[in-house]
């Protein structure tokens, strides 16, 4: 969702008042809470036109979806595959359709980083990495963060072998969570783990934790290291998309979180986003970057992950095809 559908959604939820939005609340994810609720603090003055179009679009949308569908489970599985991809929705059926609960670990999405970290910190590397697996990617590679380097190390490496979760094990996940499962023993294997979130996770790691653990892991296993590099896809990587691609990208990206993105970007990489710009806008943009002051490496390495978060998106909606592949300085 771009950011005026935030706004649209925020504004819905403040029409609602209290009650009925804390009840649409209850249902969101924890990153969709935190993006409506500083969408939500931000927001002063609303005229009362966009209020009335927003209400009314809601009005609209609503009743055109109110039609239900005879069967469901083949009615959600038809939609999440569309939306997501054979691979992500896969996950999701799992859990939804087949009881697969892991109400649990998804506890753990609400909690910082560091909480997460210290709560993990003395568990085998097996236990965190298959609770590591639940979580987004970007948020595991900040709890990783956490970690020594060894311990770091050898809880990718677990991730990267991973094959699947069994229902017994996602039992002893919540209990060393102080959870409990409901109907662990109906559930089928869960699909995850392996190099593909792997790749993800690393792909969310400063450069610096990023060499370690692909040297830790390649010391270890050579062929798995490679596998791991065949599914990543790095801020460098972007040269590799095809001019229609990078056109894409750049419809999704904000002007802002361009800029400070290409503040650490190479030259190449520059010149590919300005070659796919219209002459007027490629200009802006090149005074821009001039004029912006120093910006901390930390911050680049940020707004480079959101980007690389579209392109993923992009690429599981088939818009793009990719090519495979943070420290605190100035650049």
């Amino acid at each position: 969702m771009d950011d005026k559908g935030v706004e649209d959604a925020a504004i819905l939820l403040m029409s609602l008042g209290e009650e009925e939005a804390a009840e649409v609340f209850k249902h969101l994810e924890p990153k969709e809470v935190q993006s409506l609720g500083e969408a939500i603090a931000r927001m002063k003055a609303v005229t009362k036109e966009r209020i009335g179009n927003v209400l009314d679009r809601f009005a609209k949308e609503s009743t055109e979806m109110g039609v239900l569908v005879a069967d469901n489970d083949e009615y959600i599985k038809a939609v999440l595959r569309k939306a997501l991809g054979d691979d992500k929705a896969n996950l999701l059926i799992d859990r939804i359709i087949q009881g697969s609960d892991v109400t649990g670990i998804e506890s753990l999405k609400w909690m910082d980083a560091g909480s997460v970290a210290e709560l993990l910190r003395n568990e085998h590397p097996q236990i965190v990495a298959a609770i590591l697996v639940h979580l987004d990617p970007d948020q595991s590679s900040s709890v990783l963060k956490f970690f020594p380097e060894r311990q770091r190390n050898e809880v990718m490496v677990r991730i990267a072998t991973l094959d699947g979760i069994q229902p017994s094990a996602l039992k002893d996940l919540n209990e060393v969570l102080s959870k409990v499962l409901a109907g662990g023993q109906q559930i089928r294997k869960s699909s995850l783990g392996g190099v593909k979130p792997a790749a993800e996770i690393i792909n969310m790691m400063g450069s610096s934790i990023e060499t370690s653990v692909l040297d830790y892991i390649r010391e270890a296993d050579g062929d798995l290291a490679q596998r791991i590099m065949d599914n990543m896809f790095t801020f460098d990587d972007l040269i590799k998309l095809d001019d229609k691609g990078f056109q894409s990208l750049l419809k999704e990206v904000q002007t802002e979180s361009l800029i400070i993105a290409l503040k650490g970007a190479s030259p190449e990489i520059r010149e590919k986003v300005f070659k796919n710009m219209s002459s007027r806008a490629a200009e802006t943009l090149r005074e821009d970057l001039e004029s912006r002051g120093p910006v901390k490496l930390s911050e680049v390495e940020a707004e480079q992950k959101e980007l690389l978060k579209i392109v993923r998106r992009l690429a599981d909606e088939g818009q793009i095809v990719m090519g495979g592949g943070g420290d605190d300085e100035y650049v």
